[in-house]
């Protein structure tokens, strides 16, 4: 998928730790929505599950469903590119946690987690290879949690020739959860000279009455250039140039 022309100028982006609205989807979306606004960036990037919390037992969601369409009008209006994440269901019935992509044209689901975790594996199918979303010329490696805890889904999707690899996840509380986080950035970051752009939940998400926040962006040598608190609520903004 690519959107608005191949120029390659600075890109502003935003991680947001959107408060969870229970299992309530159109709450969820409208808390999209609103951080999609506040944010004023051109990338918006939400953690992994955020339409639904992370609950393995939600209902998948429809790429195509009205539901959506408050986020849509909201991208619409920043002129903003929204990566969001949920459960959906292919048109031969498998189900994967999916990064959707939204613009103020629609939803597509642009990406399928590929390294599943733990009970995950019960429910859903992995993806079956990286993907890069392209955005005003820059070019994006997706990565839905986990994959960004295995070095080899970094190898091969900085071998498609990324910019910067941008991760939708969840980490549960604790100061060792916060260090897994950033060392997996950092390391990724540093192996491949890559932008790393990391949104992970904070506050209760479906099953996790607690998770770590801590969304941020690290630059290519490793070092981080703007990183949220533990707080739900939270959008941190940074300049990729």
């Amino acid at each position: 998928m690519e959107t608005s022309g191949t120029r390659r100028e600075p890109l502003t982006v935003a991680v947001v730790q959107p408060v969870w609205a229970g299992d309530d989807v159109l709450g969820n979306v409208s808390e999209h929505a609103r951080a999609v606004g506040r944010a004023d960036a051109r990338l918006v990037v939400f953690p992994e599950f955020s339409l639904t919390g992370y609950d393995l037992a939600a209902p998948a969601v429809s790429p195509d469903g009205d539901r959506l369409r408050p986020l849509v009008d909201a991208c619409r209006a920043a002129g903003s590119v929204a990566l969001v994440g949920a459960p959906i269901e292919d048109e031969d019935g498998r189900e994967y946690i999916a990064t959707l992509a939204v613009t103020g044209d629609g939803v597509t689901a642009v990406y399928r987690k590929m390294w599943l975790h733990g009970p995950e594996s019960d429910r859903f199918s992995p993806g079956e290879k990286p993907t890069v979303l392209t955005v005003d010329g820059w070019r994006l490696g997706l990565a839905v949690c986990y994959d960004a805890a295995v070095p080899q889904h970094a190898v091969d999707t900085a071998a498609l020739g990324v910019d910067a690899y941008v991760a939708g996840t969840l980490y549960g509380p604790g100061s060792d959860s916060a260090a897994r986080r950033d060392t997996h950035v950092r390391e990724r970051a540093v192996a491949h000279g890559m932008w790393v752009v990391l949104s992970t939940a904070a506050g209760p998400s479906g099953s996790y009455p607690e998770t770590s926040g801590g969304s941020g962006v690290w630059g290519p040598g490793g070092e981080p250039v703007a990183q949220a608190g533990p707080a739900a609520g939270e959008i941190t903004v940074a300049v990729l140039g």
